[in-house]
Formats: C-alpha cells, structure tokens, sequence
C-alpha cells in the first residue's frame, strides 16, 4: 500500500483535540521547575555521537533501541494505554500526541498502518534524522525503540521492528516496520 505525502499529522486531521488529550503529556508536574522537562536535540544528538563512539555503532544502536522499547513502554502505561484494544488509527492518534508536537517532539506520527500481520508507522522530523545530511546511513535507533515499546505495551503482544525507508536515502517518511512475533 503507498501511503500519499500528507502535510498535516495525524493529531492535526483530528477536528478540534480534545481536553483530555491535550493533557496527555502536557502535566503540571515538571521534572525541573525553571527549565522545563524538555531539552536540546543538539545535545541530546551528541549524547547518541558519543555512545556510539564509546560502544561502537552496533552496541549503540542495541542499547539506544532499548532505550526507546523502555520509554515507549512506560509511555504507554502512563497514558493509561496498556493492553487496550482500539484501531490503529487510535494508535497513531496516541503516538502523535505523545511524541508531536503537542507531547515530547520526538516526532511527527504521520500514519500507523496494519497491513495482515505487518504494521507500517510513518514519521517525520524524527530526533533521530535531524540535522543528518542526505544520505547518511544513520538508522532512527531510539525513535524506532519508542515506537516499538509503545505499541507492544498497548497490544500486549511482541513485535519485531525495523527502519526500512528513510528521509535521509530519499524516502518521503521515516518508515518502522513491525511484524509479530
């Protein structure tokens, strides 16, 4: 299935975000006061440089997608998003106000697509392309484990996953894959 070029996010096709959703991730808590929970891709970005250059790329890349497994999981249990059933549009719904703009920015969740048993998630400005030239073989490590650990939690079932298309090598989306295990 060929998935259109779509300007808008799938929490931006929504008419009108509810309140409930809005405080999803948008908490009064905040983990530092003055500064906000939030901080530079920049540095975050030379975090990842620099355990790549101490563990090597493919230690990284494990320990990074784990990471994100991790995150995405506990992502998933905050919202309260656990072992529900629901569509995967919902899924993506969820995604996108979590990781978008309205939630942490680690992406844009364009789409969530369930095609038999292999789901397709298509993103964009994700942390883990930003700032990369074109055609760098840099893979979407921790973005990939976020998406990954999320919807596992929320299906209650494994999954394996992969980046198959990139923005970087001339792909429209950052493209994860997952398939049952």
């Amino acid at each position: 299935m060929t998935l259109q070029p779509q300007a808008l996010s799938l929490a931006e096709r929504r008419v009108g975000l509810p309140d409930e959703d809005k405080a999803l991730v948008k908490s009064e808590a905040k983990l530092r006061p003055i500064l906000g929970d939030f901080n530079s891709i920049i540095c975050f970005k030379s975090a990842v440089t620099g355990i790549e250059k101490a563990l090597g790329e493919k230690a990284a890349a494990i320990a990074l997608t784990t990471a994100g497994r991790h995150r995405g999981k506990d992502l998933a249990q905050e919202l309260c998003f656990s072992g529900s059933s629901c569509s995967f549009e919902d899924i993506g719904y969820k995604l996108e106000t979590a990781l978008g703009k309205d939630g942490t920015c680690l992406c844009i969740i364009n789409n969530v697509i369930r095609e038999d048993d292999v789901i397709h998630v298509y993103t964009s400005e994700t942390f883990c392309s930003a700032g990369e030239p074109q055609g760098s073989e840099r893979k979407c490590t921790y973005t990939l484990g976020v998406v990954w650990g999320f919807i596992e939690q929320v299906l209650g079932k494994r999954l394996q996953g992969k980046h198959t298309e990139s923005v970087l090598r001339g792909g429209d989306y950052d493209v994860f894959k997952f398939t049952f295990l």
